[in-house]
C-alpha cells in the first residue's frame, strides 16, 4: 500500500493533479470502469444536483430509504470535522482503514492518470458502496452536474433542488447557464424530481429533450402543513400522517427539500415499507450545518449558507423564529463571493458582527470583512480576536436570551466546531472532539 494512514492518502490527493477542480469526465470514467464500478451490476444510483438544499435532499432521501429497510449509500461534500463524513452506509461513516483500502484500490487502477481529490472521493464511495453491498448509493453533485464526477453514473432519478448564481466562474452567471448545467444529471425517459417550484426554463427545457419522466414540486407533489400534521400529496394521490417530533418543525426550505426527498424515493419505487413514524424520524434527520438549532443559553444557530439565495432563505428563518434577546452573527466568507446583497438580506436581523478569521487563501480577512459590512452601513461590528475569542464574546453580546447565527461557508462553521469542542458534540458532526482534523475541501 502507497500510504498507511487516512491522513497520508489525503494530502497525496491534495498534490496529485495539476488543478485542484477539472471538469472533465473521461479520467474518472476510466479508472471507474476499470474498477468495474460501472458494469450495471452494481447499486441503483440517486444523482442530486442544485444551488442549495441538495446536502439537506440527499441526506434525507438516504434518511428514508434506510428506515424503509433499504441498505444505502451516500455521498456527500464537502465535510466538517473529518473526511469520513462524506462516505456513509446506512448512517455509519466509513472507517479510515476501510478508506486507505478504496484509495490503494483507486491508486492502482489509474496507472498513470491523475485525479483529483473529489474525484478519488467519488470513486471511493461507490468502491465502498459496492464492498457493503448497498442496494442504492445516494450521490450528492460537488459542483454544476453535468460535468461533475458522480455523473458519470446514470441516475435511475435525478433531483434538482434550488438553483440560482453561485460558483458563476464555472458555470455561467445566470440561472439559465446555470440550470442547464445541473440539467445534464438527467437520463433519457428517468424520473427527474425538481424540488423547485419554478425553475429555470433551461431545466425543464433540457427534460423535454430527454423525454424525462418530470416530477415538479407543487405540481405532482407537494408536503403541507395543517396544523400538527404533515400532508403529503403526489402524483394525483394522497398520503397522509401524523408528524411527532423534529419533523413537525419544518417550514420554508426545510419542507421543500423533505417533500423533494420523499418524491424521489417514491419515483425510486423503494417506498413501501416506510411508516408515519419512520417518516417523521428520516424527515427529522439534517446534515450537520444546514439551519442547524442547537439549544441552549444562548442558543446557537449553524448555516453554512454562503450565497445570496442561501442567506435569504436565513433571513427568512430568522424573522419566522424570534428570540427574546439580540440576535449575534459569527460570520466568514470567501472573497469570491457576492457579498453585498448578503448584508442586504440580513438588514435588520442581526445585533451585531464578529467576523472570524479564517487562515484560508480564499478567505476574504477579517479586517476587510469588518470594514466592509461598516461601510454597507452596519454599526456594531467588532473584531474579538481568534475563533475562541469570538465564541466568548458572541456568547457575552447575546446574553441567555439571545441567538448566535454561524454562517458564511462550511468553513465558518467547522471553524466554530473545531474550536468548541462542546458545539461539534452537540451538532452531532461524526469525530466530535477528535484531535486532529483532515484537510477540507469542496473539491
Amino acid at each position: 500500500m502507497r500510504f498507511s494512514t487516512l491522513a497520508q492518502w489525503l494530502a497525496f490527493q491534495e498534490r496529485l493533479h495539476p488543478v485542484g477542480m477539472d471538469l472533465t469526465l473521461e479520467r474518472i470514467a476510466l479508472v471507474a470502469d476499470r474498477l468495474g464500478l460501472r458494469d450495471g451490476q452494481g447499486p441503483r444510483s440517486v444523482v442530486i444536483a442544485g444551488t442549495n438544499g441538495k446536502g439537506t435532499v440527499a441526506t434525507r432521501t438516504a434518511a428514508l430509504l434506510q428506515t424503509g429497510g433499504v441498505k444505502t449509500g451516500l455521498f456527500t461534500s464537502p465535510h466538517l470535522l473529518r473526511y469520513n463524513e462524506r462516505i456513509r452506509v446506512n448512517g455509519t461513516p466509513a472507517a479510515d482503514a476501510d478508506l486507505c483500502r478504496a484509495f490503494e484500490a483507486i491508486d492502482q487502477a489509474r496507472g498513470n492518470d491523475s485525479l483529483t481529490y473529489f474525484e478519488f472521493g467519488a470513486l471511493a464511495a461507490a468502491w465502498w458502496f459496492r464492498e457493503s453491498g448497498v442496494s442504492v448509493q445516494v450521490l450528492e453533485v460537488g459542483l454544476g452536474g453535468r460535468l461533475d464526477a458522480v455523473n458519470i453514473w446514470d441516475a435511475d432519478v435525478a433531483a434538482i433542488t434550488a438553483v440560482d448564481l453561485d460558483h458563476q466562474t464555472w458555470l455561467g452567471d445566470t440561472r439559465e447557464a446555470i440550470g442547464r448545467e445541473k440539467a445534464g444529471i438527467m437520463r433519457a425517459g428517468r424520473p427527474v424530481v425538481l424540488g423547485e417550484p419554478e425553475p429555470p426554463a433551461s431545466v425543464l427545457e433540457h427534460a423535454e429533450q430527454l423525454a424525462a419522466r418530470v416530477l415538479r414540486s407543487g405540481r405532482d407533489f407537494r408536503l403541507e402543513r395543517t396544523g400538527n400534521r404533515l400532508d403529503w400529496h403526489y402524483g394525483g394521490a394522497t398520503r397522509e400522517w401524523r408528524v411527532e417530533g423534529p419533523a413537525a418543525a419544518l417550514d420554508g426550505a426545510g419542507l421543500l427539500n423533505s417533500a423533494t426527498a420523499l418524491a424521489v424515493v417514491e419515483a425510486l419505487g423503494a417506498e413501501a415499507d416506510l411508516n408515519d413514524a419512520a417518516i417523521s424520524q428520516a424527515l427529522g434527520t439534517s446534515a450537520p450545518g444546514r439551519l442547524q438549532v442547537l439549544p441552549g443559553a444562548p442558543q446557537w444557530l449553524l448555516d453554512v449558507a454562503h450565497n445570496v439565495h442561501a442567506v435569504g432563505e436565513l433571513a427568512r428563518w430568522l424573522e419566522a423564529h424570534p428570540v427574546p434577546g439580540p440576535v449575534i452573527a459569527l460570520v466568514g466568507v470567501m472573497a469570491d463571493k457576492e457579498r453585498a446583497a448578503m448584508w442586504e438580506q440580513l438588514a435588520g436581523h442581526i445585533a451585531a458582527w464578529l467576523p472570524l478569521p479564517l487562515e484560508l487563501p480564499r478567505a476574504l480577512p477579517a479586517d476587510a470583512l469588518a470594514e466592509e459590512l461598516a461601510a454597507g452601513g452596519q454599526t456594531a461590528v467588532e473584531l474579538a480576536g481568534d475563533t475562541q475569542a469570538c465564541i466568548r464574546r458572541a456568547e457575552a453580546l447575546a446574553g441567555p436570551q439571545g441567538r448566535i447565527v454561524v454562517f458564511g461557508s462550511f468553513h465558518t462553521v467547522a471553524a466554530v466546531l473545531e474550536a468548541s469542542p462542546t458545539l461539534a458534540a452537540a451538532a452531532r458532526v461524526d469525530g466530535a472532539g477528535t484531535p486532529t482534523v483532515e484537510a477540507r475541501r469542496a473539491g
